[in-house]
């Protein structure tokens, strides 16, 4: 019998690292939102801090050469959590639980959302695991988990923010959850940002651009997040719609 490896039994401290901080983001947020405190402002950051940590584990290993399969597969586990889980709940908890006492609407409305968001996070996340190395990495086939939950906490944050009553948008919730979750599981396919280089070439006249941008998210970055990663979202259709229009128009053309 072959004996194990050491490498079986060990895992990767730093990279693992800013997968357990994405993981505990997501996991304070679930407790922010259902403490009854009503801290949605800060559940709803939470996910996005969650995005920023998540964005680093996988940068970090691939610079020190220490990736593993643990590694992805402990990934995906804490994105299901951070980007599945925690924004179904705080959307739940802000609005979605109203549909219960809301004679207009089903009573099984807010926590069949919540469900069937956090349901296509797991199946965006297992069909993102077995795609890698096969699909093209300049784009990403269906809505990425951590942009369809930056949209539902994203528009969380934005209506905490403005004091917006969530009793009152039972259906934007709705539909704006609904639209996530089905973006993760379509065949849509998004810019993925991964042939991207930092070190590219800028025209003079929009040198400016980067730094207004972030100004604008530091001014105000509960609209500005939520309204860039819903355009984001709407992207993918949009683009896919182009695309079949340009399509046809050759055809006849």
């Amino acid at each position: 019998m072959p004996m194990p490896t050491r490498g079986s039994k060990t895992v990767y401290i730093l990279p693992n690292l800013f997968t357990t901080a994405s993981l505990f983001c997501g996991f304070y947020a679930i407790l922010a939102a259902i403490d009854g405190s009503g801290r949605f402002t800060f559940a709803a950051a939470l996910i996005f801090v969650a995005m920023i940590f998540d964005g680093c584990d996988g940068r970090v290993a691939r610079l020190t050469h220490t990736e593993s399969e643990f590694g992805v597969q402990y990934d995906s586990l804490a994105d299901l959590i951070s980007f599945g889980v925690a924004p179904a709940i705080v959307i739940y908890q802000w609005s979605l639980h109203f549909a219960a006492i809301e004679p207009i609407y089903p009573a099984k409305l807010g926590w069949l959302t919540a469900f069937i968001y956090t349901t296509c996070t797991a199946l965006r996340l297992a069909r993102f695991n077995v795609q890698v190395g096969v699909t093209d990495k300049a784009v990403f086939v269906g809505l990425p988990s951590p942009s369809a939950a930056a949209i539902v906490a994203g528009f969380v944050w934005t209506g905490s923010n403005y004091h917006w009553n969530g009793a009152n948008l039972i259906m934007l919730s709705a539909v704006l959850t609904w639209f996530s979750a089905l973006a993760m599981v379509s065949n849509f396919k998004y810019y993925s940002f991964k042939t991207f280089k930092l070190q590219s070439r800028l025209p003079f006249s929009k040198a400016a651009l980067p730094a207004c941008l972030i100004g604008l998210i530091f001014l105000e970055p509960a609209p500005v997040l939520f309204g860039l990663f819903l355009i984001y979202g709407l992207h993918g259709p949009i683009w896919t719609l182009w695309r079949i229009a340009k399509r046809r128009q050759g055809r006849t053309g």
